[in-house]
């Protein structure tokens, strides 16, 4: 993807998903505390780069761990005001985290692929242009949550080849990966 040829400016916007992104995704688990949450390499300093060129950052995230009684939506608010400030700290910006706790056999229309936190952005947010938005995701839920809202989307992997002529529009090995194809284009 030529992220040039988008014209990336302060009117766009960036939603983030984040276990396999932000923070080390635990394998058939969930972060449930903050001593389990670990940021990938490199992720406070491509925020607040990414800061600098997207007029807004959400965080979309699936915790269905909350519906399945494995947490509760308290513990996941410990863990999201650390992940921010340890962001702040570093002089980046999330400007909302929306997170849906329902099970994925509910197809809840928050629960990515449906774009109802999309939705909820855009209402908080109103100045929000989906075409002029890009989804970056680790699963392909996430693509087609992209994809629903008419995001450009990226998908985060390190096995590029595996996933060649999937129809996503970029394929990146990071976040910050993704920040230097866009800082460099």
């Amino acid at each position: 993807m030529n992220l040039a040829n988008y014209h990336i400016d302060k009117s766009w916007a960036l939603f983030l998903d984040r276990d396999g992104v932000i923070n080390r995704r635990i394998e058939d688990d969930y972060v449930k505390s903050m001593d389990e949450f670990v940021f990938l390499e490199q992720v406070p300093e491509s925020l607040k780069k990414l800061k600098e060129i997207f007029g807004r950052i959400f965080i979309v995230t699936n915790q269905q761990g909350i519906g399945k009684g494995l947490m509760s939506p308290g513990d996941l608010e410990i863990v999201h005001a650390y992940m921010l400030n340890e962001i702040e700290k570093v002089g980046g910006k999330v400007d909302q985290v929306f997170f849906c706790p329902e099970l994925n056999e509910t197809n809840h229309p928050d629960r990515k692929p449906q774009i109802g936190m999309a939705l909820k952005a855009k209402s908080e947010f109103p100045e929000i242009d989906f075409s002029k938005s890009i989804m970056v995701g680790d699963s392909i839920s996430d693509m087609e949550f992209g994809k629903n809202a008419g995001m450009k989307t990226v998908f985060i992997t390190a096995q590029s080849e595996k996933f060649a002529g999937t129809n996503v529009d970029a394929i990146c090995e990071s976040l910050a990966n993704f920040t230097d194809s866009i800082i460099n284009e």
